[in-house]
């Protein structure tokens, strides 16, 4: 049993896999895996309920690499089949003030905005028509507004009616090996803070009443998690804990942000190049 992880491709193994669960691999960039699971009857087992879990693996996001270009349209090749036509609304989970849990800010506030041009740019029809409309958020966590994350952009979206909603937020992980190494789309909802024992309320389509994509990087795992993989010993839940993240955690957060901006914009607005998306930054 891993005591904490956000990730499905940790709660499910190919060998003797559960009735309505399927998985296959593909990647080139990337060593992707896709699980799918068809219905509820495994929560509780398995950690992980109806929905398509998608996780990439690679080196470790911290470094550039001579394949970035390849790796942000494969990424972005996966994020986009989960997008619906229409307005896309981008929130950004976390707290910019702890570099671990900074993932999310930082990528919403690298996605391009384009939901008020209409109104400051009537005169350019044409380029206005080629891009989609999206918005994106970035409201801190309840520790800092006194207000649910959830309830926040239940707000917002009740305002602007968006088709979608792409969170993206810090996991956390049981092997320390995915740490900054991993990427997980998924479409069943996230729990904030659920990786390090601080559960919020769900973002998910029961929840908001509109798809709810999720994309994630594990920044964290936690020392009973670590202690446990390695030794294969059960850990008593009362000991003090700890969580563990890289030590270039500040450079993994700046990086995989920027990557996952980058595929997000690539996935939301096609008819801009790589090029285009690159002078963003």
């Amino acid at each position: 049993m891993n005591f904490r992880s956000d990730l499905a491709v940790e709660q499910i193994t190919t060998e003797n896999l559960p009735t309505g669960v399927h998985v296959t691999k593909r990647g080139k960039a990337f060593e992707i895996t896709e699980i799918v699971i068809d219905d509820d009857r495994h929560r509780k087992s398995l950690g992980k309920g109806r929905g398509k879990y998608i996780t990439l693996e690679s080196g470790s996001l911290s470094r550039f690499s001579d394949y970035y270009e390849d790796m942000a349209q494969e990424l972005a090749d996966e994020i986009r089949p989960f997008i619906p036509d229409g307005e896309i609304f981008v929130a950004g989970l976390g707290n910019r003030d702890i570099t671990p849990d900074a993932i999310g800010v930082q990528t919403a506030e690298k996605v391009l905005a384009t939901r008020h041009l209409q109104d400051e740019l009537e005169e350019e029809e044409e380029f206005l028509t080629s891009l989609r409309r999206v918005s994106t958020f970035a409201g801190g966590v309840m520790g800092q507004t006194g207000i649910e994350t959830a309830e926040l952009i239940k707000a917002v979206c009740s305002e602007i009616n968006p088709s979608a909603v792409i969170v993206v937020d810090a996991l956390a992980c049981s092997d320390i090996s995915r740490l900054g190494t991993t990427i997980q789309i998924s479409d069943s909802g996230i729990s904030p803070g659920s990786g390090v024992a601080n559960k919020r309320k769900e973002l998910s389509q029961a929840n908001l009443g509109i798809p709810v994509i999720a994309v994630g990087v594990p920044t964290v795992v936690d020392m009973h998690t670590i202690v446990q993989n390695l030794t294969g010993i059960d850990i008593d839940g009362n000991l003090p804990n700890i969580m563990v993240t890289p030590r270039d955690i500040d450079r993994l957060t700046e990086r995989a942000s920027q990557l996952i901006a980058f595929s997000i914009n690539l996935a939301l607005q096609p008819t801009l190049t790589f090029d285009d998306v690159r002078g963003l930054f």
